[in-house]
């Protein structure tokens, strides 16, 4: 059995061969995913934090689950904690223990990758990234990693936290840089990425400039919203998968609300990866891509993670 820290999966996931190995998953037919599961977990403190239950399979193969704790009254400790256990589908034997969290930030952000490839223009040139926790790098690299960028900003609540970011993408050579107006950088980004706690809105749809994409990906829970009811009327819908995005407070509040409907969603991500939409259809066009993580992602990266370090 093997047991990879976050180091080593981090190491064994490079971007370029992540983002392929989620893409070709994606229209796998022998893919099994259940819908994860969200039990919510009393607090301390007295709040309400979660376990995630996220299982996947390909029979005769591989079977993976993902348990992630969300416990947002954490002050000193990570929000958000995970493990993934990853079993031999032949035999049921465990075969590999991977840090959930690493793991997770990684897929996250290839999947957001690889949804750009499809839904940013060509031509897109200046990353915004909002949010300065631990996905924030991740997204700006796997972003990077599949087109180049003039400029990379990097916004959050705490100037100084998005300054340090901004530093550390700087000397991974990316033109990083902080941004301290939200609403300004949103008028000059070609495409956003968005990865926050936030339960109102930050994102104003209004400011999003013809042929922007918006990246969503902090909020998955009913009460967590990072965009407003404009920035969901003027882009064109894509999700992961459709079933986990509408329980996320960015299309469930406003599906409540009746502002859109489940209609609404042009594409899953599966559909596009398999070519059956062809996603950015113009190049004013404002396209939004809402995630909330799937199970097959995190499959894809686990197997991948495996299979390179069984091969070192």
């Amino acid at each position: 059995m093997h047991t990879l820290d976050a180091r080593a999966v981090r190491a064994a996931t490079p971007w370029s061969e992540l983002i392929d190995a989620i893409a070709r998953m994606l229209v796998d037919d022998n893919v099994a995913v259940p819908n994860r599961q969200i039990h919510d977990v009393g607090l301390p403190d007295g709040g309400t934090g979660a376990l995630l239950v996220m299982p996947a399979w390909i029979e005769r193969d591989s079977i993976g689950v993902k348990a992630v704790t969300y416990f947002p009254s954490n002050v000193d400790v990570p929000t958000i904690n995970a493990g993934y256990l990853l079993f031999d589908g032949r035999t049921g034997q465990l075969h590999a223990v991977l840090d959930g969290d690493e793991l997770t930030l990684r897929r996250t952000a290839a999947v957001s990758a690889l949804a750009a490839v499809h839904l940013a223009r060509p031509d897109a040139c200046r990353l915004l990234v909002v949010g300065t926790g631990k996905l924030a790098p991740n997204l700006a690299l796997a972003h990077s990693s599949v087109r180049r960028f003039d400029t990379v900003e990097i916004w959050g609540r705490n100037a100084d936290r998005a300054d340090a970011v901004a530093r550390q993408l700087a000397d991974q050579g990316l033109p990083a840089r902080p941004a301290s107006s939200l609403d300004a950088a949103l008028r000059r980004a070609d495409i956003v990425s968005c990865a926050t706690g936030a339960t109102s809105p930050l994102v104003r749809g209004e400011l999003l400039a013809p042929g922007a994409h918006l990246d969503l990906v902090g909020s998955f829970r009913a009460d967590m919203r990072e965009a407003d009811d404009a920035a969901v009327t003027r882009t064109t819908l894509f999700v992961d998968t459709v079933d986990g995005a509408v329980q996320s407070g960015d299309l469930a509040q406003p599906l409540d609300a009746g502002i859109i409907s489940v209609g609404s969603i042009a594409a899953d991500l599966r559909a596009l990866a398999a070519g059956e939409h062809p996603g950015r259809s113009a190049d004013d066009e404002i396209t939004m891509f809402k995630s909330v993580g799937s199970a097959l992602s995190d499959l894809a990266a686990a197997r991948l993670a495996l299979a390179r370090t069984e091969s070192a």
